[in-house]
């Protein structure tokens, strides 16, 4: 018998998917509600950044140049006098002393030439001596009365004659020793010595001097660069403030360093300043002298010069990299009390061993943002990270 309160198995089916479908909705409705919960908005931490004062310390303010060197002196070696080339007496760009002896342009002639003045020279002493005697007797039978004063006025003029020969004949024995020494071409003074320009056995100075070779001084050396208005204006001020005499600028030092050096190993001072600017450049042009025994420096190279002519004792310096720019200028991010970060204005000075010199638009205590520049804006408040500035270890080229 079948019993009237049994359930249908579609019914059963159909009950069990019903209370599913409530499941599934509060499982959405918890699933909503907590996710509305979790979206509360939530500010960001401030981004952390560097920040340090600035670096103090003395800096040595420096006007700085790109120079070329020159010798001091220079010349050319000439054949003075007409000769066959009898010798080339040094070797080719070797460093001699002042006085050796370089080349020998065939001397015979010209010694005989300064014999034989030698010898009109004695025959000229010889016959002042003989007039004068003669003058002397003269003068001593007038006293007499014993010759007429015609005599003796003919005694004196042959011993006035007699004393003019021996003077020509004194000059052209000069001559004669002069171009007798022109046979031998000497360095004028300590230097090195290019290649001959002549052969042995060749016949020079027949028209006019002929070149045999140059000399040229390199210990010291010239060193010539050029200073724009602006510096010239500025050294003036310094050196007015200082009391400096134009001869005390000129021993102002100079420090330079060729293209390949590090630095600026060599010292020197200024030698000469001109005296008017160039219109035309705007620039005051200006030499150094350098010494150079090791002859590190050739005439010719080009240099960097500069130039000291002031020290702060307190200078405020940051990392080049910490400064920005805009259509105003330069500027630096600062950090105030209350961690806002804020656009400065700088004015700012040469880099000096790594390290910008900041002139103006900064106080020893202001917090710099020294790294992190992209993750910051004026106004934005951040978690400040104190640091040190470093000092580079050694200065850029």
């Amino acid at each position: 018998m079948t019993s009237t309160n049994s359930v249908s198995p579609a019914r059963r089916d159909g009950a069990w998917r019903h209370f599913g479908r409530v499941l599934s909705a509060a499982a959405s409705v918890a699933v909503l509600t907590g996710c509305e919960d979790k979206n509360t908005f939530v500010a960001p931490p401030p981004p952390k950044v560097e920040v340090a004062t600035p670096l103090q310390r003395p800096v040595t303010r420096y006007i700085e140049a790109t120079g070329n060197t020159a010798p001091i002196k220079s010349v050319d070696l000439v054949a003075r006098v007409q000769g066959f080339l009898q010798s080339i007496d040094y070797q080719d760009g070797s460093f001699v002393k002042q006085g050796t002896q370089l080349f020998t342009i065939e001397p015979e002639t010209y010694k005989l030439k300064l014999e034989q003045a030698q010898a009109a020279e004695a025959g000229a002493q010889a016959s002042v001596r003989q007039s004068d005697a003669d003058y002397k007797r003269q003068a001593e039978l007038v006293q007499r009365q014993a010759v007429s004063q015609a005599t003796l006025e003919n005694s004196t003029s042959a011993r006035d004659n007699a004393q003019a020969n021996l003077q020509q004949a004194q000059a052209n024995t000069r001559l004669a020793e002069v171009n007798y020494g022109y046979t031998k071409v000497t360095a004028p003074f300590d230097g090195i010595v290019s290649a001959h320009m002549a052969s042995v056995g060749e016949l020079v100075g027949v028209s006019s001097p002929t070149q045999l070779a140059s000399i040229v001084a390199m210990d010291p050396i010239y060193v010539n660069f050029t200073v724009n208005e602006q510096d010239v204006l500025r050294i003036r001020a310094e050196a007015a403030r200082r009391g400096l005499t134009p001869a005390d600028m000129k021993q102002f030092p100079i420090q330079l360093g060729l293209q390949s050096e590090t630095g600026y190993p060599h010292q020197g001072h200024l030698d000469y300043v001109a005296p008017t600017l160039n219109q035309s450049t705007g620039t005051l042009a200006v030499r150094g002298l350098v010494p150079n025994d090791k002859r590190v420096l050739l005439p010719g190279y080009f240099v960097r010069v500069r130039v000291p002519f002031d020290q702060e004792k307190s200078a405020l310096l940051v990392p080049d990299t910490a400064l920005g720019s805009d259509q105003g200028g330069r500027y630096l991010l600062v950090v105030n009390g209350d961690n806002v970060v804020a656009q400065r204005k700088v004015q700012i000075g040469p880099v000096d061993n790594g390290l910008r010199v900041i002139e103006s638009g900064l106080k020893p205590d202001d917090r710099v943002v020294i790294a992190g520049l992209l993750r910051v804006i004026p106004g934005q408040k951040i978690d400040p990270q104190a640091t040190k500035i470093e000092q580079p270890q050694a200065s850029s080229k």
